[in-house]
């Protein structure tokens, strides 16, 4: 399956805790976007003749997709389709919204364009938690845009929440999971925060002016998934839940190493088993486009057999589905059987016809495991 993901850097206001590339900007910054968008399709397109017509699924995130007015956002979707993307026959079509510009508008623009599933970016439910991470919406926005969504039956929705946020409990976690697992939604991404020391939450923690409680993270994770599993969310990726077939195509892509192309600032493609960035910055990436997307504009990262297997391996891990011992060999490589063994008597993983995959607390441990793996998998090479 082909998939196709577009970056939109633009936020109203950047969140304390954020390190995606966004900034807010004006009107014209947006059309001027909206241009070097289509020039880089258009120039892509003339390059691989056909390759676009293939797409299955389209993400469009960022950033806030969701703040082009309606006007540009029209318009935008005109770009894609005129590039060769079968906006009208796509598996899955995603867009991001954020709270405060979900609004009834947009929302038919994106319906009427081909949008299939909508991603909105709740985090929590409680008030004092978004002041502290600095969100730009307040609890009462984002529950107004949790329903206009929930209440097109057209769409498929997924809403976002973060744990491990500063002044967190664990029962602020279990009351978020479960309010929004009755809120009509089929999937939830239950993503723990990162603290990056260069943003303005992490810089307030240095300073001692704020704190995260690292020993709670462990229980907020398992008490989020009890909670989501028992009222019928089943966790298919570590951080992603959904009622039976509301999974993300697009995203399990992703974690099958499927190929997708990628374009805007910062935008991550992989295609022909090689994976390529475009240039983070907007300024950086307007040149590029400018210059006629030249291939040394991009960085370009070739996959090694090993850098294959350690995907493998730890793409495999973070899913349900686990890793099959077979997928593994036929990469050339095999991990010995103590390995397994170890974390299976831990009582953190499990074999079954040749798939080895995480269970119970082993889902904390995943970094953990991979590491092991992939190691003696290079030393079993």
């Amino acid at each position: 399956m082909l998939g196709l993901y577009i970056h939109v850097p633009f936020c109203k206001k950047i969140c304390d805790y954020c390190d995606f590339h966004a900034f807010p900007a004006p009107e014209w910054l947006q059309l001027e976007y909206l241009n070097l968008i289509e020039a880089e399709m258009s120039t892509f397109a003339g390059r691989r003749p056909g390759l676009l017509e293939r797409v299955e699924t389209l993400y469009i995130g960022g950033g806030t997709p969701s703040l082009i007015p309606p006007e540009l956002l029209e318009r935008f979707f005109g770009v894609i389709a005129g590039a060769g993307v079968p906006m009208g026959a796509l598996r899955e079509a995603t867009m991001e919204f954020n709270p405060e510009s979900c609004d009834a508008e947009r929302v038919a623009v994106a319906l009427e364009s081909g949008i299939t599933r909508a991603s909105l970016g709740l985090q929590s439910l409680h008030q004092r938690l978004l002041d502290r991470v600095g969100r730009h919406h307040d609890v009462e926005t984002g529950i107004r845009a949790l329903e206009r969504l929930v209440g097109e039956s057209r769409l498929r929705v997924n809403a976002d929440l973060m744990f491990d946020l500063p002044g967190q409990t664990v029962e602020d976690v279990v009351e978020d999971a479960a309010w929004l697992a009755e809120s009509g939604v089929g999937h939830i991404s239950l993503y723990g925060l990162k603290i990056d020391p260069s943003r303005r939450l992490g810089l307030r923690i240095a300073k001692g002016l704020e704190s995260v409680d690292e020993d709670l993270y462990a229980d907020m994770y398992l008490r989020g998934v009890e909670c989501l599993e028992t009222r019928g969310f089943g966790r298919y990726e570590t951080s992603n839940f959904a009622r039976e077939g509301e999974e993300s195509l697009h995203n399990l892509n992703y974690w099958k190493r499927g190929e997708y192309l990628a374009f805007g600032p910062s935008a991550h493609g992989f295609l022909g088993g090689v994976r390529f960035y475009a240039p983070e910055r907007y300024a950086k990436w307007r040149d590029y486009v400018k210059a006629g997307c030249p291939e040394s504009g991009l960085s370009l990262d070739t996959l090694t057999p090993e850098d294959g297997a350690a995907e493998f391996i730890q793409l495999s891990l973070r899913t349900k589905y686990g890793m099959s011992l077979e997928g593994l060999e036929r990469l050339g490589f095999s991990v010995p059987g103590s390995v397994f063994s170890r974390w299976i008597s831990e009582g953190f993983a499990e074999m079954s016809d040749g798939i080895f995959r995480l269970v119970g607390r082993g889902w904390l441990f995943m970094d953990t495991i991979v590491l092991d793996l992939y190691s003696k998998c290079m030393q079993n090479h």
